[in-house]
C-alpha cells in the first residue's frame, strides 16, 4: 500500500499549517502529507485544488497545472508526469481546460493518482462524487 493509500491523500496533497481540509482526520501522524478520513475527501481536496489552479491562477492547460502541481524545481519529473497523465486522461497538454468540464477532471484526477500513488483501479464513481463536492 502506497503512501498516498494510506493517508486516503491519492494526490499526495502536502500538510499546510494555514489550510484545514473538509474530512482531515483530526490527528496528523504523517509529517508531510495531509490524512484524511477517507479517499472521497482526499478526492475532493484534490479537485479544490485543481478549482483554485483553473479560477483563480488561470492555469487552463494541463501542461500548466502540472507544472505548477510538481514542479522540475521541487525535485520532479515534470514533463514525465504530464506525458503520463496526458496518456491516461486523453486530455492534450495544452487543450484549454474548464473546471465544469467534468469528464476531463475526473479522467485528470485519475491519471494524477496513478502518478502520485500508483492507484489504477479506482471507484470512478467515487472520484465523480469527489469532484461534485468540490463546488
Amino acid at each position: 500500500m502506497t503512501r498516498g493509500e494510506r493517508n486516503n491523500n491519492p494526490l499526495n496533497i502536502r500538510r499546510s499549517d494555514k489550510t484545514r481540509w473538509l474530512g482531515q482526520t483530526r490527528r496528523q501522524h504523517d509529517k508531510e502529507f495531509v490524512q484524511f478520513q477517507s479517499l472521497l475527501f482526499g478526492f475532493r481536496a484534490a479537485f479544490r485544488i485543481l478549482r483554485t489552479y483553473i479560477r483563480l491562477h488561470h492555469l487552463t492547460t494541463l501542461h500548466d497545472i502540472i507544472y505548477r502541481w510538481a514542479p522540475p524545481e521541487d525535485g520532479n519529473c515534470t514533463d514525465s508526469y504530464i506525458a503520463i497523465v496526458s496518456e491516461r486522461s486523453q486530455v492534450k497538454p495544452y487543450e484549454q481546460l474548464s473546471f465544469e468540464n467534468e469528464q476531463a477532471m475526473v479522467a485528470i484526477v485519475c491519471a494524477m493518482a496513478w502518478v502520485e500513488s500508483h492507484m489504477a483501479d479506482l471507484d470512478v464513481g467515487l472520484v465523480k462524487r469527489a469532484y461534485l463536492l468540490a463546488f
